[in-house]
Formats: C-alpha cells, sequence, structure tokens
C-alpha cells in the first residue's frame, strides 16, 4: 500500500514533517481510507515513499500508537486500531446533488461581509518592511515568562480551580490584578463588581452595542475614526453622528450635544495619534454631563507618550459617572491573546456580563489564569518599560526620517502610540502605494477607511512601528520615499 497518494508533506510548512504525517494519517484513519486487517508500510517503506528519514516515520508511528491510533504487532508491523473508529456515525458516499438547496442571501438578518474593513497581509512576517499597524514583532513577546506563567496555569491545583464551569465568572487573581495594578496606572479605582473581562477591547465594544444601543440611538464616532466600531454601530442599529478631529483630538463644541453616546480616543486618537489634551477632556466631561451623554472611552496605546508622562484616563477625571472605559492588554502583550476589561457602574456591568454569558459565558478560563500570573509576577510593568524604550527609539527614527521625507509629512502631530499618520500629495492614491509597496516586500495602510464621507481623502495612510526591526525602518522609508515620487 502506497501513503503517498493519500497525502503529500509540503517542506515550506509551518508545521514539521513528523507532525504533517501524524495529521494526515490520523485523517486518513477517520475518513476510513485505511483498511484494519492490512498492515501499514513499514518505517523504512514509507520514509522511501515519503523521501523524509526513518526516525521521523518511527516517531510519527510511535505517536499515533501513544493516540490510540495505530497499534502495534509484534513482527507484523501498525495497524488502524478498529477501536479508534467506534463511535463515528459514517456517511453516506454520494456525488448527488440535492435540487432542493436553501437559498442562505433570503434567510440573512445581517450581511456583515458588505461592511468595509481594514485587510492585513496574515503572512505579514515574511515581509522585510512590515509598516504594520496592531501587531507586534515576535522579537519582543515575552516569551520564557509567557511560557512559565501558562506552565504554571496547567498545574493540578490550577486546572482544579479553572477546569470547573465557571458560568460567567472571571478570574479572581486577574480581576484583582486590573484592579489593583493596571487602573491606578491609568488614576482609576474600580471595585471587583465594576469590572469585566472581554475578549479583547472590540468585544467590549460589541457588548456595549448590543445592550445599550437602539434605533434612534444618536452615536457620536470621531472622524476620521476606528473602522471596526464604526461597523458594530451600524450593526446594532445605531445612527452614526461624524464628529470632526484636529491636532487636540475631537472637536468639543455644540456639534457633540445631540449624540446619546460618544465614542472617544483620547491617549491617541484613532487613526491620527494626537493625545487630548488635559483642559479639553475635563471640558469633554463637562458637556457630557450638561448634554446627558454618555462617554465610551477606548484606552488602547495609554502607556506610550515619549515625551511625557501619559495623562490621567478620562475616566479618572470623571466625577458623574459618564464613563465606560474601555482597556485591552492586546497592544502590550500579543495582539492574539485577545485580552481586554470593561469598567463601569456595577448595575452595568452586571447586565453586560449576563449578556456576555449568552454568547460565549466568559474567556477561556485557563488564558485568564495565565494573564493573572503574568500581571501578578510584575511580567507586565517590565514588559511595557521594554517596549516604551524600543518604541520611542523607533518613534524618533521614524520622525527624523519622516521630516526628511517629501513630498509627504506627518499630518498630525504626535507625541506616542505606535504609528504615524500620513498625508501625501493630493495626487497621491495611496490604495495604489500600498500595492506597488507590498511588491516591494512593504506594508502600509491606506487611510481612506478611517473616513465617514463617501468620497473619503485617497491620500493618507498609516505607517506602524510595533512590528517591524529597527534597523529596517530608514531603508524602508527611503524606498518608500521613491515609490511616492513616482506614483505622485
Amino acid at each position: 500500500m502506497s501513503l503517498n497518494v493519500l497525502f503529500h508533506l509540503d517542506a515550506n510548512s509551518k508545521h514539521s514533517l513528523q507532525k504533517q504525517i501524524i495529521e494526515q494519517i490520523t485523517r486518513a484513519i477517520i475518513n476510513r481510507n485505511l483498511p484494519t486487517d492490512v498492515p501499514l508500510p513499514s518505517s523504512r517503506n514509507l520514509s522511501s515513499q515519503l523521501k523524509v528519514g526513518r526516525n521521523t516515520v518511527i516517531l510519527a508511528y510511535e505517536r499515533l500508537v501513544s493516540d490510540g491510533y495505530l497499534i502495534s504487532r509484534e513482527r507484523s508491523g501498525y495497524f488502524v486500531n478498529p477501536d479508534i473508529l467506534n463511535g463515528y456515525a459514517q456517511s453516506e458516499l454520494t456525488n448527488e446533488i440535492g435540487q432542493q438547496q436553501p437559498d442562505w442571501s433570503q434567510r440573512l438578518a445581517l450581511t456583515p461581509s458588505h461592511f468595509a474593513n481594514i485587510e492585513k497581509p496574515r503572512d505579514w512576517q515574511r515581509y522585510q518592511y512590515p509598516f504594520i499597524y496592531g501587531q507586534i514583532g515576535s522579537d519582543l513577546f515575552p516569551l520564557n515568562n509567557w511560557r512559565e506563567c501558562c506552565r504554571d496555569a496547567v498545574s493540578v491545583q490550577a486546572i482544579n480551580e479553572w477546569s470547573v464551569d465557571q458560568l460567567d465568572h472571571d478570574d479572581p487573581l486577574l480581576i484583582e490584578q486590573i484592579q489593583k495594578r493596571l487602573l491606578p496606572r491609568r488614576g482609576v479605582w474600580a471595585n471587583e463588581d465594576e469590572i469585566l473581562i472581554t475578549v479583547g477591547a472590540q468585544h467590549a465594544l460589541y457588548l456595549v452595542a448590543q445592550l445599550l444601543f437602539k434605533q434612534d440611538t444618536s452615536v457620536g464616532l470621531e472622524d476620521p475614526g476606528y473602522v471596526d466600531v464604526r461597523n458594530i454601530v451600524s450593526m446594532s442599529g445605531g445612527t452614526i453622528q461624524p464628529l470632526p478631529v484636529d491636532t487636540k483630538g475631537l472637536v468639543i463644541d455644540a456639534s457633540i450635544d445631540s449624540c446619546d453616546y460618544i465614542y472617544v480616543t483620547p491617549s491617541h486618537q484613532s487613526p491620527t495619534t494626537v493625545t487630548m489634551p488635559l483642559e479639553n477632556r475635563r471640558a469633554l466631561l463637562k458637556r457630557a454631563a450638561d448634554s446627558d451623554i454618555i462617554l465610551i472611552e477606548d484606552d488602547y496605546e495609554s502607556e506610550s507618550n515619549y515625551h511625557s508622562d501619559p495623562l490621567p484616563a478620562l475616566k479618572s477625571l470623571d466625577k458623574n459617572n459618564r464613563v465606560l472605559y474601555i482597556g485591552s492588554l492586546s497592544k502590550t502583550i500579543s495582539a492574539g491573546l485577545r485580552m481586554g476589561y470593561m469598567v463601569g457602574p456595577a448595575k452595568l456591568i452586571a447586565e453586560l456580563r449576563c449578556l456576555r454569558r449568552l454568547m460565549l459565558r466568559h474567556p477561556a478560563a485557563n488564558n485568564q489564569h495565565s494573564m493573572a500570573l503574568f500581571l501578578s509576577r510584575g511580567y507586565h510593568e517590565s514588559l511595557v518599560k521594554n517596549l516604551h524604550q524600543t518604541y520611542k527609539e523607533r518613534f524618533e527614527i521614524m520622525a527624523e526620517e519622516l521630516d526628511k521625507m517629501a513630498p509627504v509629512s506627518v499630518a498630525t502631530t504626535a507625541f506616542g502610540g505606535s504609528s504615524f499618520w500620513i498625508e501625501g500629495p493630493k495626487t497621491l492614491n495611496a490604495r495604489a502605494l500600498a500595492e506597488e509597496a507590498r511588491k516591494q516586500s512593504m506594508i502600509i495602510e491606506p487611510g481612506d477607511l478611517h473616513f465617514y464621507s463617501e468620497s473619503p481623502p485617497q491620500h493618507y495612510f498609516r505607517l506602524g512601528f510595533s512590528a517591524i526591526p529597527t534597523d529596517r525602518i530608514r531603508p524602508g522609508l527611503k524606498k518608500l520615499a521613491e515609490l511616492i515620487t513616482l506614483l505622485s
């Protein structure tokens, strides 16, 4: 029997050859492509068929025996374990296609795929100049510390605590660490029943929209602003009111008075990165109180201020309980971990907790506990300090190079964050620029999606520096300048 007709090995796969053999033999067993009464090829024969080392096949077979997919018979070889197929339903094999297929397009209550979204290459790490926003280079990930916390989170004692059904509860240690370590750094104080763990900041925004926004709800959004929150509000049925942004962030004037809610990013406005001054924060809070507005503060990248200490969060200045505070660990530890939190009045958090239970009960308990250990051992503070130092160096190099990079300019004066908002010449099409840049192993992000008008400006784009190695910034920007000159 030849197994190379059932599957192939990919030398460029991110998985090892041994793992590929295990996965594909397993799939062949489950699909009943391998008989149970005929031995599999010997390790020598299979290694020859697949052109891999014999030890690779031996280790794969041994792992499959350990997992119960194969059994080893002395002097006979390896056979499919017939018991492994018990409990698997046998499907009827047929090529016949029914004539009464449902028309799913007519059944959809929503079509989220129609929303415009920011697109990022999944293989961005392969690019030489990834000026991508929202990703962190793997060299900055605290690998050893995170491994230690994950290992301790699966100790016998820890598993006994988090493996049972948690209903809608969060990890007590994680709540305590957010309450006593993270929030005080932002000047925010909250009781345990005022904190909810979420699967990232975006999950928090979705929960708020589902619970609070109605058809006649007016939601003010910064323009330009965060694309995903616009889509979330659109799905909730709320009415979007675009609000202008200037060099101090959200413009605070009579235009905001008719809003029921306002989503605001005061630490570093998304996407322009400007920081809202302290006097503007106080003015916004006063206007919100006078006009009965609830403010939704997304405090992302609050730690990354390179010219001075971070300003206190809007929530910390709030005397009237009008600010719902959203925080995230995605921008410091890893975007892929999807861990965030929300702070608000206890009664509102209780309702949000009930809504979250209907969606997913709670974020994975093992991940919560790993994060709690990571925070409790001081690893997060150390990481933030390291990121701040690295990002500051990259920020200064970027600022220096961009200052010389005609014919583009930094559109706003920024003092932190992990990106620059760039204005090119009005003749530039940033989407065409991004397409050409990708051909030269460079990622930039067109900015038109962030605007709310039907004919948004095409000459803005964003350059992130959290993922690109420091020594590639200057050569990358020089290549980009040449492309801009060519396309303008």
